[in-house]
């Protein structure tokens, strides 16, 4: 994956098994290299931005990347059945999820609507303690600084919500990367990795 966001950055994707002969290989069954866990954004299509093609990625995405029982269970079958050796968590910088968890604490915040509250509140814990930290700035809170502290937090609810994932990477049957996109730049940057990772 990141020989593929490498060749997306420097704008040479190779656009590789997107052809009709793959397709029609990938029409009886699935055998994905890794399942992605991201931000619905727009601009985070995870098979153009790490060059990957059909069947290479299983993916799940939510506004903020954020725990749910569905994405849990989502993972879990991509671990169990699919038996993919790697989770991605991607997070990253300029979310809309993140910037509207910031202001949901600011004295003056107007009341969001109660689905997008219960999206965005487990972001909460990352700013407040991004705020006890770093204190009041000039700029306000550092969104960025959130985003790394909610990416970390997300890994961590993962591992704790599900036995089955905690205990595939115990076992060395699977990793977890953390990674962060630089929306400008087109980079995928590692933030944490749980278990140990086949670069091959």
């Amino acid at each position: 994956m990141l020989r593929g966001n490498a060749r997306f950055v420097t704008g040479a994707p190779s656009h590789p098994r997107q052809d009709v002969e793959r397709r029609n290989e990938l029409a009886a069954a699935q055998r994905p290299r890794a399942a992605l866990f991201g931000c619905s954004d727009s601009r985070l299509a995870a098979e153009i931005i790490f060059d990957q093609g059909l069947g290479d990625l299983f993916v799940i995405r939510n506004a903020g990347q954020v725990i749910s029982d569905s994405v849990v269970g989502s993972l879990e079958y991509a671990v169990a059945v699919l038996e993919v050796p790697l989770i991605v968590v991607l997070g990253h910088d300029e979310c809309g999820a993140v910037r509207a968890a910031i202001d949901s604490t600011l004295p003056d915040a107007p009341t969001l609507p109660p689905k997008i509250w219960r999206q965005i509140a487990p972001i909460v814990p990352a700013v407040r303690r991004v705020a006890a930290v770093d204190g009041p700035t000039p700029g306000g809170i550092d969104a960025e600084h959130v985003g790394r502290e909610h990416l970390r937090d997300t890994v961590g609810e993962l591992l704790r919500s599900s036995e089955l994932i905690s205990d595939a990477v115990a076992a060395g049957r699977l990793a977890i990367v953390g990674a962060n996109y630089r929306l400008a730049e087109g980079t995928a940057v590692p933030d944490l990795v749980v278990g140990v990772v086949d670069e091959s």
